[in-house]
């Protein structure tokens, strides 16, 4: 199975990116996580991103705020699908950071998911790396089986009465 890269603009980003790690965990897939900056550290970025195929990566996910270039400079850096995760971290309510990461030009494409969605980006990054992995299907076959009875039992119990 390919690894997943979470990559954070800074470690204040961890309680957000713990939530991706904690649904890649719970479907026992591989990943990395790393801090890098795509203002303080370009250079370390860069060579990350355009290694990330051959070093086993299937897709990225970067978790950045405010100007949230992090996303935007790994994908124009490798082919890797890259999932931007915006993260509350200004007066602006991670409104900033979500139309920096959603606003890509044509051709550099990053899939963005809701404001602090870490664990979305990880469900999201699953999907992609399920395409080619049978048993990856399975395992997100069975979640949304065990979610749909977690949700019919709960309508259960308010019925009872």
């Amino acid at each position: 199975m390919k690894k997943t890269a979470l990559i954070l603009g800074s470690d204040s980003d961890l309680p957000i990116a713990q939530k991706a790690a904690d649904v890649l965990k719970k479907l026992d897939m591989p990943y990395e996580m790393h801090i890098m900056s795509a203002h303080r550290t370009p250079e370390a970025t860069a060579e990350f991103a355009g290694n990330a195929a051959a070093n086993g990566f299937g897709v990225i996910v970067a978790f950045a705020g405010k100007a949230a270039h992090l996303a935007g400079v790994i994908a124009a850096h490798t082919l890797v699908p890259v999932i931007g995760v915006p993260i509350k971290g200004s007066d602006l309510g991670g409104m900033d950071a979500l139309l920096s990461t959603v606003q890509m030009p044509s051709g550099i494409p990053v899939a963005t998911v809701a404001i602090d969605g870490g664990a979305n980006a990880a469900w999201l990054a699953a999907r992609i790396l399920a395409l080619s992995d049978n048993e990856l299907n399975d395992k997100l076959a069975g979640e949304r089986e065990r979610m749909t009875r977690e949700v019919m039992e709960k309508d259960r119990k308010i019925n009872l009465n």
